[in-house]
């Protein structure tokens, strides 16, 4: 913003506009201020602490694999939808993000648990049970990140039209060939970012894997719940549980550079 856009704005609104930063900041640095930056690197790498910590990236690298295998083509579909059908898809997509991450634990309950339809058919038929499993974290972290994919990508596409699409149809191009060679690329920046985010997202829930995964100890406990459970006095140290804090920290600044720094090449 320049010094005379600046200028239009009543110069009031510095006061509650620097309250509000201070709000933000200002616990992230009593966070800082915490750390206990001697027995930082130990806190990591306790046996605990690494437990929680490689859960977290493995259940939520294959939630965002998962979240890409789906919601690229929901993010497609919504894009080049009708008015009506996309407000609609929106809509259902949206959902997810504004509930209660606890409310959308109790759905995954209501409907893999025992007395759920799904949990009754795979118990039937598979012999499995996916509820307070790692498999559970997963479908958990996939539930809450998804919505992030899917409305940073179809705004993408969106933003970059059908133009070159349609260019590339009177040319001859098939349909897989136009979403390979043309779709795709335009919508790069919008599918990067959102697989930054999604994955940003899995790692950091807590609320939905809670209660439909538990809190087992190298099976479900992820860093959010390790933080959380040290505490209330077990599990990992409370200076682990800084340090793990410290980690989350620093993975949402990167996601955000990474977001921010990322520019799309020229498609061909």
């Amino acid at each position: 913003m320049s010094r005379q856009e600046r200028g239009f704005l009543p110069p009031v609104l510095a006061v509650p506009a620097l309250l509000g930063l201070a709000l933000l900041v200002v616990p992230l640095a009593a966070l800082v201020a915490r750390a206990e930056w001697s027995t930082l690197w130990a806190d990591i790498t306790s046996s605990a602490a690494l437990d929680a910590l490689f859960l977290s990236l493995r259940t939520g690298l294959v939630a965002t694999l998962i979240c890409v295998i789906l919601g690229v083509p929901l993010a497609l579909v919504i894009a080049r939808s009708g008015p009506r059908m996309s407000a609609v898809l929106r809509v259902l997509v949206t959902v997810p993000l504004v509930l209660p991450p606890m409310v959308g634990g109790v759905a995954l309950l209501f409907l893999f648990g025992r007395s759920g339809p799904l949990g009754v058919a795979m118990e039937e038929w598979w012999g499995v049970r996916v509820p307070f499993t790692t498999a559970a974290v997963v479908i958990a972290q996939a539930f809450v990140a998804l919505p992030f994919l899917v409305l940073a990508l179809e705004g993408s596409l969106r933003t970059s039209g059908v133009g070159y699409e349609r260019a590339a149809a009177t040319l001859g191009a098939g349909r897989w060939t136009i979403l390979r060679r043309v779709t795709l690329p335009l919508a790069a920046p919008g599918l990067v970012a959102g697989v930054v985010l999604c994955f940003a997202r899995a790692i950091g829930e807590f609320g939905a894997t809670a209660l439909f995964a538990g809190n087992a100890p190298g099976v479900t406990q992820t860093m959010p719940l390790a933080i959380y459970t040290a505490f209330n006095g077990a599990g990992v140290g409370q200076g682990a549980a800084v340090a793990l804090s410290l980690l989350l920290l620093v993975t949402a600044l990167l996601v955000l550079l990474l977001v921010r720094g990322w520019r799309p090449g020229t498609p061909r």
